[in-house]
């Protein structure tokens, strides 16, 4: 990116949509000048510039929240940015993942929940990573992972078991149930075998483009 290229507006500053770059959610609507820029690329998190403050911001430096930076956009009018990133918490002061939450307006049974019923695999993923390295007392995931992979193989292969049934018999109802129990464990073997379900994702895609 050649900044030189970019259009800051009369306050030298230019608007950055923060967007979740394996959900594609838009967690924030932040400023950054010539300098956030800059620290941004520099070390690779965000830096805003505060309006109402006048200072600039590190995301994160005070409450853990940071955001890796994947890749930074800007539109054809250079006018705009888009910066997609790994988050490391919630994007929004309030706690929320985005700031985003409010609907003005919705289009009826118009791409309705679609992206809630893709990013919650994104969701649980980082559930499943949180409770491998916390492992909180009682929780099912903990008890997975101290058993161990065979303990998880085992529950891979009984889901999938349930799976072939409740399709053998024809029960629409089961097969959603125990389909979603199998996405689950798979899920949680990938955590254990260190192997981010992007990249299985990335298979997929490949074999896409392949034809």
């Amino acid at each position: 990116m050649n900044l030189e290229e970019l259009k800051f507006d009369e306050n030298g500053l230019i608007p950055a949509v923060v967007q979740d770059r394996k959900t594609k959610e838009v967690l924030t609507l932040a400023y950054m000048n010539s300098e956030s820029l800059s620290l941004s690329i520099e070390s690779g998190e965000t830096w805003f510039y505060s309006r109402s403050r006048q200072e600039l911001w590190h995301k994160g430096a005070t409450s853990g929240n940071t955001q890796r930076i994947a890749e930074i956009k800007y539109d054809c009018d250079q006018d705009a940015l888009v910066v997609l990133v790994e988050p490391a918490g919630p994007a929004c002061h309030t706690g929320a993942v985005s700031c985003f939450n409010e609907t003005v307006y919705q289009s009826e049974g118009l791409a309705e929940g679609i992206q809630d019923s893709y990013s919650i695999l994104a969701d649980l993923e980082r559930v499943i990573e949180q409770r491998e390295k916390e492992r909180p007392e009682g929780a099912y995931t903990t008890y997975l992972f101290e058993k161990g992979v065979d303990k998880i193989l085992k529950k891979v292969g009984e889901e999938s078991a349930e799976v072939i049934i409740a399709a053998k018999n024809r029960d629409q109802e089961e097969l959603k149930w125990e389909s979603a129990d199998l996405l689950y464990h798979l899920l949680v073997l990938l955590r254990e075998q260190k192997l981010p379900f992007e990249e299985v994702l990335g298979v997929l895609k490949e074999r896409h483009e392949k034809g």
